[in-house]
C-alpha cells in the first residue's frame, strides 16, 4: 500500500476539499496522511478513512508563521516513512521538494490557487517578491499536478511549461433536506478573505431588503465587521464564524440565495472555479456570482446563477434586489441547481483524482 502525505497549513477541521481528496484515495487503497495546523481552538479530529496531524507554532501570521511552519513541516516529514508527498498550493511547497529529494520518492502540486496572483500577495511587493522566488525555484521541479479549473490549468502550462490536470472543487452528493427557513435570508459561506468582494457587498446592504448571513473567517474577518458598523447595517448582517461542513450546508439549503462576489485583481481570482459555486449548486440555492470564464461557462450549461458584471454597490443592490423579488426566476434557479448537483458532485470528480494518482504510483 502506497502511503502519501498531503501538506496544509490551515485546521483540517474546515477543509472539506482536502477531506473529500484524502478520503477517495484512501478509499482506493492509499494509506493517506493529512498535515494542518494546529490552533488554539482546534477541534478534537474525528474519525477518518485516513490520518491526521496538526502542527503547533509560536508565530501564527506573517512571515514569520510561514517559515516556522515549513522548518517544523520539513523536520516532521523528515521522520516519516512514505512513497509520496504532495504540497497543496506554494505554502508548503519547499519542504515538500526537499523531502522528496532526500527521500527519492514522488512529488505532487496541488494548485488550489495561483498563488502569487492573489490580491493578498499582489498587492504586497515584498510578500509577493519572495513568493515568487519560492515559485521560481520550486515549481518547475514538480512534474505532476492538478488544479480546479481549466483557465488556471492553461496559465499554469504556459508559465511552468507542465501539464496540469483539472480537479474540480465539488461537494458529495448528499441528500437534500429542504428544510424549511422561517425567513429570507442571502447566505455567504466560506473564507472572508481578501478580494472576496465584501468592500462592495457590506455598503450595497444599505440598499438590500434582506438580512446577510456570512459563515467562516479569514483575513478580512474584523474588516468585514468594522464595515459593518461603518455602514450602521449591524441589523441586516449576522457573523456565524467558523461552522462544521454539516451546519454549513444546513445554512446553504434554508438560505433564498447565495453570494459569491469575487474581485479580478490577478488571474487566480478571474480564472477560478471556487467551492462556493458548486456549495450552493448542492444546496440547491440561487446564486449571485461574477461574469468570469470559468463561472459562466458552469451557467451557460446549467442556468444556476444570475450573473453580475462589476461590484459596484449600488450594482449589487439592484441585482440582489430584483432577484429576490423574482419569485419565478427563484423557482427556475432552484429547480436547475437539483438537476446539475445530479452530474456535479464528487462521486463522479474523484474518477478523475483516482485515475491521477494511479498513473504516478501504480
Amino acid at each position: 500500500m502506497k502511503k502519501i502525505y498531503f501538506t496544509v497549513t490551515n485546521d483540517l477541521t474546515y477543509d472539506q476539499r482536502m477531506q473529500r481528496i484524502c478520503h477517495s484515495l484512501a478509499s482506493n487503497g492509499y494509506e493517506i496522511v493529512l498535515v494542518g495546523r494546529q490552533l488554539i481552538n482546534s477541534l478534537p479530529f474525528e474519525n477518518k478513512s485516513f490520518k491526521q496531524h496538526r502542527l503547533k507554532c509560536i508565530s501564527n501570521k506573517g512571515f514569520l508563521f510561514y517559515i516556522e511552519y515549513n522548518v517544523r513541516l520539513f523536520v516532521y516529514l523528515l521522520n516519516q516513512k512514505m512513497d509520496g508527498v504532495c504540497s497543496i498550493d506554494l505554502d508548503t511547497i519547499l519542504p515538500c521538494l526537499v523531502i522528496s529529494k532526500l527521500k527519492k520518492i514522488k512529488r505532487v502540486y496541488d494548485a488550489h490557487e495561483f498563488f502569487t496572483e492573489m490580491k493578498e500577495v499582489r498587492t504586497r511587493a515584498f510578500v509577493r517578491n519572495a513568493w515568487l522566488m519560492v515559485e521560481k525555484i520550486a515549481v518547475p521541479k514538480f512534474n505532476y499536478g492538478y488544479t480546479v479549473s481549466e483557465g488556471l490549468a492553461s496559465l499554469f502550462a504556459e508559465k511552468y511549461d507542465r501539464k496540469y490536470h483539472v480537479i474540480r472543487n465539488i461537494p458529495f452528493l448528499h441528500p437534500l433536506t429542504y428544510t424549511a427557513s422561517t425567513e429570507m435570508y442571502i447566505f455567504y459561506g466560506g473564507a472572508v478573505n481578501e478580494a472576496r468582494g465584501f468592500e462592495y457587498l457590506l455598503p450595497a446592504m444599505q440598499y438590500i431588503n434582506c438580512r446577510l448571513v456570512i459563515a467562516g473567517e479569514g483575513n478580512f474577518y474584523e474588516k468585514a465587521k468594522h464595515l459593518v458598523k461603518e455602514f450602521h447595517v449591524q441589523d441586516k448582517v449576522e457573523f456565524k464564524g467558523m461552522v462544521k461542513p454539516i451546519e454549513l450546508r444546513s445554512l446553504a439549503e434554508k438560505a433564498t440565495l447565495g453570494i459569491s462576489l469575487v474581485e479580478k485583481e490577478g488571474m487566480s481570482q478571474y480564472y477560478s472555479l471556487p467551492n462556493k459555486l458548486f456549495d450552493y449548486i448542492h444546496a440547491a440555492l440561487p446564486q449571485i456570482t461574477m461574469n468570469y470564464p470559468e463561472y459562466a461557462h458552469i451557467n451557460e450549461q446549467y442556468k444556476v446563477a444570475v450573473l453580475i458584471d462589476d461590484l459596484n454597490p449600488a450594482t449589487i443592490a439592484e441585482i440582489i434586489n430584483s432577484t429576490l423579488e423574482n419569485e419565478l426566476l427563484l423557482e427556475e434557479l432552484k429547480q436547475n441547481c437539483v438537476k446539475a448537483r445530479e452530474e456535479l458532485n464528487w462521486q463522479k470528480e474523484e474518477q478523475k483524482l483516482i485515475s491521477f494518482y494511479k498513473n504516478i504510483f501504480d
